[in-house]
């Protein structure tokens, strides 16, 4: 197996645009010259706003990019079962409490976080709630007191190499606990699986050693790392880069179809025109 191998792994909600450029441009740079692997993964469980014409433009912009990627396209919405047997390992350690708070905050909790979009801790409303109490349409949740506990002795670590936090960083229990909570994992019923651990899970399906994605996702790299270790799973090497944002310093969202990739190249840009944009 090779030593580097590394993804990129968008969700088909809508267009890739400048940032996703980069991200994806990068991870695929530093794989060709590790003369590692660059895969490319559709999270795509969130199935009602995941859409084919957007699946289909992602891997026709990578292509016009340049990006190219090895062996076929993993979609998390071929893998929604498996995901239950890891569900089901957490259960049987009673890590896991039924939710029925509010669909709607769920499924907020549900998708990756977005920087200007905060990420509020569960007040623990349910947390007393024992798994043979669930009911149609609970979520599950994480209860991370007991998930902790069990790694006190040995708090997991993972090495990070991005610029803004580079170094090996420690698992902060305190911090765990005030800025990340019980985090949902699962909605039965809608076939909905939480990024946090559907992402982390699919970084050891594909044997991924190197995560390279944006900086606003790294202080949730913790629950992943929580996670991976609880499940037995392998630790990648993280790597978060700086965003690439507009005019008024924000961060670049998928609404912005100006920014669009195909938008540029609509507009007879070139792939080293995008590379100059992102400063590559």
């Amino acid at each position: 197996m090779t030593d580097f191998i590394t993804r990129f792994a968008p969700s088909p909600t809508g267009p890739l645009h400048l940032g996703h450029a980069y991200s994806a441009i990068l991870a695929h740079d530093l794989a060709r010259a590790a003369n590692g692997q660059f895969l490319l993964r559709i999270e795509d469980t969130d199935l009602p706003r995941s859409k084919p014409e957007w699946d289909a433009l992602i891997r026709t912009d990578l292509t016009w990019l340049g990006v190219d990627w090895d062996g076929p396209v993993l979609r998390q919405s071929t893998q929604l079962t498996s995901y239950d047997t890891y569900l089901a390992q957490l259960a049987a350690r009673d890590l896991l409490y039924p939710c029925s708070c509010s669909r709607a905050d769920i499924r907020a909790a549900l998708t990756a976080p977005q920087e200007g979009h905060p990420h509020e801790v569960y007040p623990g409303t349910c947390k007393s709630r024992p798994m043979s109490n669930r009911k149609p349409g609970d979520a599950l949740r994480l209860h991370l007191d007991r998930a902790l506990a069990l790694l006190t002795d040995d708090l997991p670590r993972f090495v990070e190499t991005g610029e803004a936090h580079k170094g090996t960083h420690q698992i902060d229990t305190s911090q765990a606990h005030t800025q990340i909570g019980d985090v949902v994992l699962s909605r039965k019923g809608e076939d909905i699986v939480a990024y946090f651990l559907a992402s982390a899970i699919d970084d050891a399906r594909q044997d991924i050693t190197h995560v390279i994605r944006g900086e606003d996702l790294f202080d949730f790299t913790a629950i992943q790392v929580i996670l991976l270790t609880l499940l037995n799973l392998p630790v990648p090497t993280y790597h978060h880069h700086r965003l690439i944002r507009d005019d008024q310093g924000k961060r670049l969202a998928k609404r912005d179809d100006a920014r669009a990739i195909a938008t540029y190249r609509a507009e007879g840009k070139t792939p080293a025109d995008i590379r100059a944009m992102v400063d590559l």
